[in-house]
């Protein structure tokens, strides 16, 4: 068995390669900009505003439409090997309609980076949306998290960071998270076709294997993927969720049963979607409870 039940990469490739599904993949991503671009037109923005050391390291800013109002930090997929912040600027349309602050990071990509880089970017752009939430307008004690696919295992990564002892900011930088069709167990990926891209080590995999570093504390998690994708993508988000809750970590699942890979993250278009509901319900919800 290379993983679980799986003996040949041509299983697990089926599994995890969404070309394997007969999705019309350039067709979404073409989607995806067109819309980002609408949205980049409609919405003030500050765009590639840097984060970081290195010229991939920018975000995008789309201030809501009051002062200090709540943060959504979103982190983009594919597969860490492709597309970039400006491909996911739709996703800040329902948000900001609901008075809340999208980010959309960008991060550097393998092969030229190693995931442990990607993971490092992000975690550093955290720090920064922290400590210059203010100069958008924004409040840096209410920043949320959420991203698709890798974004979805960058969330979780984020998640189980020690802030304090790593970064000297407060544990509780991130009050909520939303995993959307994530990938929290990288076991599979150097038997499949992403290796020669991503080329995981077995110590990178052991590293940012999010449910291998589940937290002590935490803020809340939004797990949710589409009914029409792959066994495998549900299992992931099933198991890792399930782990969470066995620490006694404070998650929820949201069904999400018409949707496949790429259009589960449509409904950042609509403030009143499933989505966009779930989402802004958790961030009202928490400023509710007392901190972790």
């Amino acid at each position: 068995m290379l993983y679980h039940n799986f003996q040949t990469q041509a299983e697990l490739d089926y599994q995890y390669n969404p070309s394997e599904q007969g999705l019309d993949i350039p067709g979404y991503m073409n989607l995806y900009a067109t819309n980002s671009a609408k949205v980049r037109e409609k919405l003030r923005c500050h765009l590639n505003v840097v984060f970081g050391s290195t010229v991939v390291e920018h975000l995008d800013i789309f201030p809501a439409t009051q002062p200090q109002a709540p943060i959504l930090v979103f982190i983009h997929g594919g597969y860490w090997i492709m597309s970039n912040s400006k491909d996911f600027s739709f996703v800040a349309q329902g948000l900001v309609a609901a008075n809340v602050t999208v980010v959309v990071v960008n991060y550097g990509l393998c092969p030229k980076v190693t995931i442990d880089e990607i993971v490092r970017q992000n975690r550093s752009a955290i720090a920064w949306i922290y400590n210059h939430a203010e100069s958008f307008g924004a409040d840096p004690n209410r920043i949320h998290v959420a991203g698709h696919s890798a974004g979805g295992h960058l969330t979780a990564m984020l998640m189980a960071t020690d802030w304090k002892n790593d970064y000297a900011l407060p544990d509780d930088i991130i009050k909520g998270g939303c995993a959307i069709s994530g990938l929290f167990d990288l076991m599979p990926f150097p038997y499949t076709w992403l290796q020669p891209k991503i080329q995981l080590t077995w110590a990178e995999v052991l590293r940012n294997s999010p449910i291998r570093h589940l937290p002590e504390k935490a803020g809340s998690l939004l797990v949710t993927y589409g009914g029409k994708e792959t066994l495998e993508f549900q299992r992931q988000s099933l198991d890792f969720l399930a782990a969470w809750k066995e620490k006694e970590l404070p998650g929820e699942y949201l069904p999400q049963p018409n949707e496949n890979h790429f259009t589960i993250v449509n409904g950042f278009l609509d403030t009143d979607s499933s989505l966009c509901t779930a989402i802004l319900r958790q961030i009202i919800a928490l400023e509710k409870e007392p901190k972790f």
